[in-house]
């Protein structure tokens, strides 16, 4: 799409057809964004669309180290990838609205945090939708991460809550962070904070969400987000759209784990407004929304303009209500501290899922083997490829079973792979069998060792954290010559609490400590 003529220069007005042109580009301008700007001229249109434009804040996507990266998602049989969208709520007291909004006088002009982290997952064929919150007191490992205003280096921390990412360089270290802890790819980030939630939910018209109870946010102590509703669906705007996704006293066992069921109901309540609105022909509120969304977010470079915004509005409009998908990311209290940490096997479950774009809802057509894209890397010949076998037979209950690595590295060499060679230096911790490859040109070879043994091809990933293919033995193999490969379940866990983007019906328990009359 074009906003001005092929040699990059605007014309004078000197003739009909110069009319014709420019008022054909204006239609173009208005459709980019998404029909606000209804002006006289092309000229107007073409500095309303730079100057929503210039609403929008940009940072950069990732600024972890490319070790810690994710190798880019697989297209489909049909070539169509899927998206992968952060979306991060900021706790920002950067401005004077945002400290009204927010409190916490102490914490005015300190670095942001990312109080909420939804990542949303489009599925390549545009069929459905997944969403997975991490709650906000979740410990993970924050990888390095370099400011790219300042320059400033940020060392990797293990065990800290994931909201401080924001603080160590902007929104590309909780990408970054993401993309460790999951090993999904993320193609964009949008961020909001305090002021921006209030000024999108009033320019909505606000959103239906549900209580079972009258409820006051509100403690002796001054704690609470001051939220107060009457039992029963309330539409909540502004102020009160705000305190209804930070309220955590008041929902259920007042922890950030109800405060996120909170913002998946308030998520699909809004969802579904917007759609149900859709068609509004006021221009006077259609620009004020334009207004609002383009000063409120912050985004990657690659989301950087209108026409991207649009481009990828397109994208999720595509997918029905029906089959969004919104769950929590499978947790565990780490100790007493009343931090939680992903559970291993339903986390990794989930994050798979994600990563092999497996609907959550269950409604996946049956994948055949016919729709995994093969490399277009060849294979060399099999006593060429250099395989490094390691043992990664431990699990948290076993040790590892002794000379394991040594003996899937003689299976490999009576199969003709005279390069492969055991690790016995190293132990590590696998679920299951998997074959890592650093580069591309690596992928064919890779995929090659997982054929003669019978492993998956899902079980073959690019990783920088090696330097050759590598293999590592599973606690699925600890025995015999012959992998059998798990039955994959791909139901997603309960332990995700999911919740169906069309139901209606979803309401926050209150606390009783909580109810007023």
């Amino acid at each position: 799409m074009s906003l001005t003529p092929a040699d990059g220069k605007r014309r004078a007005d000197t003739n009909g057809g110069g009319r014709k042109g420019r008022r054909r580009r204006a239609l173009r301008w208005s459709a980019i964004v998404l029909a606000v700007v209804i002006l006289g001229t092309a000229g107007a249109g073409y500095l309303y669309y730079q100057h929503l434009n210039s609403n929008i804040k940009k940072d950069p996507l990732n600024i972890g180290d490319e070790k810690d990266r994710a190798a880019q998602s697989k297209a489909n049989a049909a070539g169509q990838t899927p998206l992968n969208i952060l979306l991060i709520g900021s706790d920002a007291r950067d401005s004077a609205e945002n400290q009204k909004l927010g409190g916490a006088k102490d914490t005015f002009g300190t670095p942001a945090r990312a109080d909420v982290q939804m990542l949303l997952h489009v599925s390549a064929d545009r069929s459905n939708m997944s969403v997975v919150s991490m709650p906000r007191d979740t410990l993970v490992d924050i990888p390095k991460c370099t400011d790219p205003d300042t320059g400033k280096k940020y060392a990797a921390e293990t065990d800290v809550i994931t909201n401080d990412s924001l603080g160590r360089g902007g929104p590309g270290c909780t990408v970054a962070t993401w993309e460790k802890l999951t090993d999904i790819h993320i193609d964009h980030f949008m961020m909001v904070d305090f002021s921006g939630v209030v000024s999108m939910a009033d320019a909505i018209g606000g959103v239906p969400v549900c209580v079972d109870a009258n409820v006051y946010s509100h403690t002796s102590s001054g704690k609470g987000s001051g939220l107060k509703l009457k039992k029963g669906t309330t539409s909540v705007k502004g102020k009160q759209a705000l305190q209804w996704l930070r309220t955590r006293y008041g929902f259920e066992d007042d922890t950030d784990i109800a405060r996120t069921k909170a913002q998946h109901q308030y998520m699909n309540s809004m969802v579904r407004r917007l759609r149900e609105n859709a068609t509004l022909s006021n221009p006077t509120r259609l620009r004020s929304l334009a207004e609002t969304a383009t000063k409120a977010i912050t985004v990657d470079n690659g989301l950087g303009t209108v026409a991207k915004l649009y481009d990828l509005s397109k994208e999720l409009k595509k997918v029905p209500t029906g089959r969004i998908t919104m769950t929590t990311m499978p947790w565990e209290y780490s100790g007493s501290s009343g931090r939680v940490v992903p559970r291993p096997t339903d986390a990794a479950k989930l994050f798979r899922l994600v990563r092999e774009d497996i609907a959550l809802d269950g409604k996946d057509k049956k994948k055949t083997a016919t729709a995994v894209k093969a490399s277009t890397d060849p294979a060399a010949a099999d006593d060429q490829i250099a395989v490094q076998v390691e043992n990664g037979t431990r699990t948290s209950t076993t040790s590892a079973v002794r000379g394991r690595a040594t003996a899937v590295a003689e299976l490999l060499v009576g199969k003709g792979f005279k390069e492969a060679v055991a690790d016995s230096s190293t132990v590590l911790s696998e679920a299951t069998t998997v074959i890592r490859y650093p580069s591309a040109d690596l992928e064919g070879d890779a995929q090659r060792v997982a054929k003669a043994l019978g492993v998956p091809t899902s079980a073959v990933k690019k990783s920088t954290s090696v330097s050759g293919v590598t293999l590592i033995v599973g606690a699925d193999w600890t025995t015999g010559t012959t992998y059998k490969a798990p039955a994959e379940d791909d139901t997603t866990p309960p332990s995700a609490d999911a919740l169906n983007g069309s139901d209606t019906t979803a309401c926050m328990h209150v606390d009783p400590n909580y109810v007023w009359s």
